[in-house]
């Protein structure tokens, strides 16, 4: 099979057009934020935490649709960094409570070009259809996860999308 074939077939995949998008925001953020030697996810968790305040490891993850298993050592990298402060709660030691730092309050400010020099990225500028592609996108999101969200512990066969 020839290499235009296959990627005509990936082409017309909603997946891979969202995997390709993914990687390449992910690319293009990972060049913003290498003088403050941050990764894209962790540059997300501090975003949650200048605009919602301290968090929860829980709701944490639930604002960035992530396991413990993934954000706890992202959250421990922004700690050692100096961004983040972790603390136990002193009534449930389960729970964990995550907050910006006075380092990671300063890094708001030099970072505040980042979304800008995202959007000049992208090649719609135009605010309304941006707005559109984010709405779809949370719609999306929405659909799949409530097609999945049972669907590893009850063995349920989740039709193609």
């Amino acid at each position: 099979m020839s290499e235009t074939n296959n990627a005509s077939v990936t082409d017309g995949m909603v997946c891979f057009g969202l995997y390709s998008a993914a990687r390449a925001a992910t690319r293009a953020y990972r060049v913003f934020l290498a003088p403050w030697n941050l990764t894209y996810p962790q540059y997300l968790v501090m975003v949650v935490l200048w605009n919602d305040g301290d968090q929860t490891v829980s709701s944490l993850g639930r604002a960035m649709h992530l396991d413990s298993g993934t954000l706890s050592p992202l959250v421990r990298r922004l700690e050692d960094a100096g961004y983040v402060s972790r603390v136990r709660d002193r009534e449930d030691e389960r729970i964990v409570h995550v907050a910006a730092t006075a380092q990671g309050h300063a890094l708001r400010a030099e970072l505040a070009h980042v979304p800008d020099a995202f959007r000049e990225l992208v090649e719609s500028r135009d605010e309304e259809d941006l707005v559109e592609l984010i709405t779809s996108l949370k719609l999306l999101t929405r659909s799949l996860e409530r097609a999945t969200e049972d669907a590893p512990s009850t063995g349920r066969r989740v039709e193609s999308v």
